[in-house]
């Protein structure tokens, strides 16, 4: 990201848009919002990623020389309009949701207010940076919820779909709760932990798989994992990894961390099998690392089967979603500026989950006071202020006939959105990515646990304040009418 010029990380049609308000001099400061309409993978809840990569994007964004001739010859720009990119700097406000924060459909994660042309430009880089990273960190809680507090490690990098996504996933992954990855680049980047052991090439390079262990071990004698199914895993691989830490204990050097790992086969099977030999030879803290394939529901599926499996390595469907391979995010306009005030927007649609949601707009988490746990979110109009100290009645904008009553003082109120941007100045300072991760575990907490089933999970309800409920059906009533 540091290395390289974003500003045309863009569609055409933004640049054709902002000509066009250059010359009709459309010059209105707008609010444009981030949100998404359905959770992935059909949870019940997702996890925000991608702001710190947003923040680099949006300090970065100037028009080269190169830029402007490339635009220039396309044929379609104008000499003033170009001019006007050669000076370009977004002077804007930004408002988001922190990584790592529990997120639900419709509410904004971002909010743009900026003038046209500038909120504009920057849709497209905004909706590819949180729409990749938020997916990728959403599949990594369901993968490391479903471990059951057992490590997982991300190891995707080879099946990604390019570096870009292999390097940004992982630390999307890692904020969603994996412990480390096995990409060196982006460990290094983002300062987290690189994991792995070997292959399978390894061992095949040496005549034999004994003394492919012993060399191993002789090298990492720190942390020794062994690949035991190259040739036959229960007949083979685990013995010859027995014979090395029988080796290894002998001589007073046994490993701090040591054991197997399994790739192929029934891991079910063959992990409870690799448990007993192990614990019959006196290696009862030998641990058992499996890979292969996996995901959210396989691992659940394994541990249900008894599989004996302390610590897990998951590539392919982590760092490409593969049951949910896009996270669905929008940028949509929601108010214009005229005379200091801003005027609502409306999106309408035979689609009701595509109508928007109108005004300038935050958002309120309520939490239960005496669990800690999130009831509902309500999305409010900017200038609506609510107190716990105050009773609190919500409903469901879909049925209001469900309503909810919070009495005072038993539940707490939390704004969301946070500064990020002021006048074009950036305010607000990322944390670390293992910080973000400590955070982003937190909040997972908050969630009651049937809103974290990977089948069928309860919704949080997103509610509207009676304000904005009212004013976003008023705006549908004026403008259902059809010729």
């Amino acid at each position: 990201m540091e290395k390289r010029n974003l500003t045309l990380l863009t569609d055409f049609y933004e640049l054709t848009m902002m000509q066009g308000y250059f010359y009709n001099k459309e010059e209105s400061t707008v609010v444009f919002d981030v949100f998404y309409r359905e959770n992935p993978c059909k949870g019940g809840y997702a996890i925000c990623a991608g702001l710190a990569q947003v923040i680099e994007y949006v300090k970065n964004l100037r028009f080269t020389t190169e830029d402007i001739e490339y635009l220039r010859g396309l044929k379609i720009f104008k000499e003033d309009f170009l001019t006007y990119l050669q000076n370009f700097k977004f002077s804007g406000d930004i408002y988001a949701i922190p990584e790592g924060t529990v997120i639900f459909p419709m509410e904004p994660i971002i909010k743009v207010i900026a003038p046209i042309m500038e909120a504009q430009l920057i849709e497209t880089a905004l909706l590819n940076i949180i729409n990749h990273q938020s997916l990728i960190a959403t599949k990594a809680s369901r993968v490391v919820y479903a471990a059951k507090g057992g490590p997982v490690m991300e190891f995707g990098l080879r099946r990604a779909q390019g570096p870009d996504a292999g390097t940004l996933g992982a630390r999307a992954a890692i904020i969603g709760g994996c412990i480390g990855t096995s990409n060196m680049m982006s460990a290094k980047l983002y300062d987290m932990p690189a994991l792995g052991t070997h292959a399978h090439s390894w061992i095949m390079s040496f005549d034999d798989e004994l003394t492919a262990f012993r060399k191993y071990a002789e090298l990492y004698p720190m942390n020794t994992t062994l690949l035991v199914d190259t040739y036959d895993t229960l007949r083979s691989g685990v013995p010859n990894a027995i014979k090395v830490f029988s080796e290894l204990r002998e001589q007073g050097k046994t490993p701090v961390k040591y054991g197997i790992r399994l790739d192929s086969g029934d891991l079910a099977y063959l992990s409870k099998e690799a448990r007993k030999m192990l614990d019959a030879a006196g290696f009862q803290d030998a641990t058992i690392t499996a890979s292969s394939d996996l995901d959210e529901n396989l691992i659940d599926s394994l541990i249900s089967q008894g599989a004996k499996i302390d610590s897990w390595g998951v590539g392919t469907r982590l760092i490409t979603s593969e049951d949910n391979p896009s996270f669905g995010g929008v940028y949509k306009l929601s108010a214009i500026q005229k005379s200091g005030k801003f005027i609502p927007k409306i999106k309408l649609s035979d689609n009701p989950w595509k109508i928007t949601n109108p005004g300038n707009k935050k958002i309120y988490r309520v939490y239960e006071k005496e669990s800690g746990k999130v009831k509902a979110d309500l999305i409010t109009l900017e200038d609506e202020h609510f107190s716990s100290e105050n009773p609190l009645l919500i409903f469901d904008p879909h049925a209001t006939w469900k309503k909810t009553y919070l009495k005072p003082n038993t539940y707490t109120l939390r704004e969301l959105l946070v500064p990020i941007f002021i006048s074009g100045e950036c305010v607000y300072e990322s944390p670390s990515v293992m910080e973000i991760r400590d955070y982003c575990q937190k909040e997972q907490d908050t969630l009651w646990d049937e809103a974290r089933r990977l089948v069928n999970p309860h919704n949080v309800y997103v509610d509207l304040s009676e304000r904005l409920y009212q004013l976003k059906s008023e705006l549908l009533n004026n403008n259902s009418v059809r010729g």
